[in-house]
């Protein structure tokens, strides 16, 4: 697997012609490899955003590219195979084994009505390795935990090969350990990715650039030392932010409080 760049260029969305903006014009550029925080309060545009990404929603103005290539001029089944997406909303089961949800993800590198091949095999045996998925392959995926179900997207996710990876919130639903793990995985995968965290602090370890919403509108884009700072936090989330340095690590680490 390996990244890819992706431009996005003064998106906007709105549900109609004669609706206020849910997302107002937003610009980033993220650089092959790397990942992008996407951070805001509820309701700040996050999971809108990120539907453009993924294809799922057309922005009412402005462009997504992958490799300078606009992704509404892109066939479908091609982005399918760039782009992959791990969304809060969990799939319905439909009695479906966690092996067969995972093998899902190879649908856009399969020729119409052809079955899964070795290769196919091959790379969902991989995927299964990595999210530690080995004794829950032949479960029904209704059967499962909210945590283990949450891992069962990341793989199927993980077996399109996708370039640029979307995750809203993955780390819903998971307990401290698989947390950790998940935290872990997105540091070393070989991709692009985008990321909405709730997390500011886990949002600044893991991240290499930081995008703030506020109401629908960008507030910042930058690394997460310049941007998430005491004034830009505490102002986005009405609250009282204050940057702590932790020992023995020697890390910044942001504490939060009510304002007096």
């Amino acid at each position: 697997m390996s990244g890819s760049h992706l431009s996005v260029s003064n998106v906007s969305w709105r549900p109609h012609k004669r609706a206020a903006p849910v997302l107002h014009a937003t610009s980033f550029d993220l650089h092959k490899g790397r990942v992008l925080g996407v951070v805001g309060p509820n309701g700040a545009g996050k999971s809108t955003l990120l539907r453009l990404l993924y294809r799922y929603q057309a922005p009412t103005a402005g462009h997504v590219q992958i490799n300078g290539a606009d992704i509404w001029k892109t066939p479908a089944r091609q982005v399918a195979q760039q782009v992959a997406a791990v969304l809060q909303e969990q799939a319905a089961a439909f009695g479906l084994s966690v092996r067969e949800i995972i093998s899902l993800g190879r649908t856009p590198h399969r020729r119409t009505f052809a079955g899964a091949d070795v290769n196919d095999m091959a790379v969902i045996d991989r995927v299964v390795a990595l999210l530690d998925l080995n004794g829950l392959e032949h479960r029904d995926f209704g059967t499962l935990s909210g945590g283990e179900r949450q891992r069962v997207m990341v793989a199927r996710a993980l077996a399109q090969e996708p370039e640029i990876l979307i995750l809203d919130e993955p780390t819903n639903h998971l307990d401290i350990r698989h947390q950790l793990e998940v935290l872990a995985l997105i540091r070393q995968l070989d991709l692009t990715i985008v990321v909405s965290l709730h997390d500011l602090n886990m949002a600044a370890d893991i991240c290499d650039d930081i995008l703030v919403l506020e109401d629908g509108k960008p507030r910042g884009f930058g690394t997460p030392d310049d941007l998430l700072t005491e004034a830009l936090v505490s102002n986005t989330f009405r609250v009282d932010a204050r940057r702590e340095r932790l020992a023995p690590s020697d890390t910044n680490h942001l504490s939060f409080h009510l304002p007096h």
